[in-house]
């Protein structure tokens, strides 16, 4: 069962809608792979004794996880916080998000500066490279719980976009330009 993916349409409608285009253009993870974007799915049932998800931490030195617990009534603020989350961002450090439960949208910004969006379910977990532009929000379920993974200490500075001088951001643009061997144009 892989992730589904696809480009979204121009629609200023409820971010939580799928936002797909008609018809629908899906997004492989080859594709997502190439922007750099990592994913595995896993079983969120044993995740307290996952093999495989010690394996990946082992692997990628997370060393700090803690959870997140997205519904209405357990977040004050529940519309502001989700429309913060929605702001266009990127980050100096990997975003690592692990769905247990619920579901929910990752928006990344592609080569051409095309959104995509990624849809996570119970199983999916995620790895959003330092400096690609990304927004977050729940889907019509309003529900997610997730598990942050972090290098040491969690850091989780958003830094809203235009973001083209952030040294994070030109080591994104820079390891583009490497995969593909054509310059990519700041957006």
């Amino acid at each position: 069962m892989a992730i589904e993916a696809w480009f979204m349409d121009e629609s200023n409608e409820d971010q939580r809608l799928p936002h797909q285009r008609k018809p629908n253009e899906p997004v492989s993870l080859d594709h997502l792979a190439e922007l750099g974007v990592l994913y595995w799915h896993l079983n969120p049932k044993v995740y307290e004794n996952d093999v495989e998800l010690k394996k990946i931490r082992e692997a990628r030195g997370y060393n700090y996880m803690d959870m997140l617990d997205l519904r209405p009534e357990n977040v004050a603020n529940f519309e502001e916080k989700l429309r913060n989350f929605y702001t266009e961002h990127i980050h100096a450090d990997e975003e690592i998000r692990y769905c247990l439960e619920g579901s929910a949208y990752f928006d990344v910004r592609d080569k051409e500066d095309r959104w995509i969006r990624i849809w996570i379910k119970a199983g999916d977990l995620i790895i959003l490279p330092a400096g690609i532009y990304h927004r977050f929000t729940l889907d019509t379920s309003n529900y997610v719980r997730l598990m942050r993974l972090f290098v040491g200490e969690p850091v989780w500075t958003a830094h809203n976009r235009p973001q083209e001088d952030h040294p994070a951001r030109k080591e994104y643009v820079k390891s583009l330009t490497e995969r593909v061997g054509v310059p990519l144009a700041a957006h």
